[in-house]
């Protein structure tokens, strides 16, 4: 470490309580001689001697290893967390007591960690308490080398920040139905089809099937059984490979007045990690964009974690309609998530943004409706809401 490093560590160690007493001793003292003020001189003496005294606290490093374990890094608002910080003493001799302080959201936790021989460990368990969806950070855990008085301090940092995903509250949701016909591999369908991948049943010949289609072996058994002419066709079910956008409306002006707009806004958050749930059981795959939150095409986790991290912000729902169009290009099934003041007008402007063969609906969260409901709007189906309660039986109706 050369000289300027460690009078770079040297001055950061010096808290702010440090500062002042050297600024009395540093104003004290000549003050004093000058003015002949014995009572100053004495006060700049002592400020003099507190930091002297500070001093020898810094002397020494502490070198341990930090582990932070939060179990479940994932959860649903409303829940605990598990949480637990293992210190170990790495370093060849016995380590002195100290303070660790570790962040946790908006608040500080702080530890006395005791002496610890060569290789020892120390163990201190939390919970963690989630209130509402979003991110929590935890960490990074440092240690404080100082004087009891807080005149001087030396941090060293142990760990990386954890993050604890907090998910909005879920309401179960039935199957959304199989999507467009895009591609060889997906979900499949009770829609009976004549040409497909998934094999279902064979069935009599009737004029104008495709000859290819004739299951040969099963036709000569079934004439030589039945003496007839008789031929059999495969019969399949169609495969879909379906896939769920969902467009969240990041402007809070337009999700009600200033004392709904949060409730409702975190209203539409569940909604769109319900809808996420009930795409991922369905094998569909998931696309969610909410403001410069985005993922496409992803794993229900994937999607669900963005929806932990969406925050408000100015982009709109048009803007984020367009940018998931020309990301989700293949796109079979829309959901446009906006707050009561959202003008018809933009949900026909946002779902036109998409190719026409994609099914659209429109989600309204408005927290002061006494009765919800469905109505149709330019080709897009509009549930309007006051719960996310409401939100299966809505669906229910729209989405087949």
């Amino acid at each position: 470490m050369t000289t300027v490093s460690r009078l770079r560590e040297l001055v950061g160690a010096v808290r702010p309580l440090g500062w002042l007493l050297l600024a009395v001793a540093a104003v004290g003292l000549p003050a004093a001689a000058l003015l002949g003020w014995r009572e100053l001189a004495l006060l700049a003496a002592a400020c003099l001697v507190l930091l002297l005294l500070a001093l020898p606290f810094l002397l020494g490093r502490t070198r341990v290893e930090v582990r932070l374990a939060l179990e479940p890094s994932r959860i649903v608002a409303g829940g605990s967390v598990a949480a637990a910080v293992h210190v170990r003493n790495t370093s060849a001799a016995r380590m002195l007591p100290t303070v660790l302080e570790l962040p946790v959201g908006a608040s500080l936790h702080r530890y006395g960690l005791p002496a610890l021989a060569s290789g020892a460990t120390h163990e201190e368990n939390f919970t963690v308490r989630t209130d509402r969806r979003g991110v929590i950070a935890v960490g990074p855990a440092t240690t404080r080398r100082g004087d009891p008085l807080g005149v001087c301090s030396r941090d060293s940092r142990w760990s990386e920040v954890h993050e604890v995903l907090v998910r909005p509250p879920l309401v179960p949701l039935e199957a959304l139905g199989a999507g467009l016909l895009r591609d060889l591999e997906g979900v499949t369908t009770d829609a009976v089809s004549q040409s497909d991948l998934a094999f279902h049943a064979l069935r009599e010949y009737v004029p104008g099937d495709d000859l290819r289609h004739v299951h040969w072996r099963s036709s000569a058994k079934a004439m030589a059984s039945g003496g007839e002419s008789q031929l059999l066709v495969r019969q399949y079910l169609d495969t879909r490979r379906s896939h769920a956008t969902i467009v969240v409306e990041d402007d809070l002006a337009a999700w009600g007045d200033a004392l709904q707009r949060e409730e409702a806004f975190e209203t539409g958050m569940s909604v769109a990690a319900s809808l996420i749930v009930r795409a991922a059981l369905d094998e569909f795959e998931t696309s969610f964009f909410c403001g410069d939150h985005a993922t496409s095409g992803a794993e229900g986790n994937r999607a669900l974690d963005t929806v932990c991290r969406a925050v408000p912000g100015s982009r709109g729902l048009v803007s984020a309609a367009q940018a998931a169009a020309g990301t989700a290009v293949d796109t079979s099934l829309l959901f446009l998530l906006a707050g009561a003041r959202t003008p018809v007008q933009t949900l026909l402007r946002a779902a036109s943004v998409f190719a026409p063969e994609v099914r659209r609906v429109a989600v309204v969260v408005d927290p002061a409706t006494t009765t919800a409901g469905v109505s149709e709007a330019g080709g897009i189906s509009v549930l309007r809401l006051a719960a996310k309660e409401d939100l299966p039986g809505l669906l229910r109706w729209s989405v087949r």
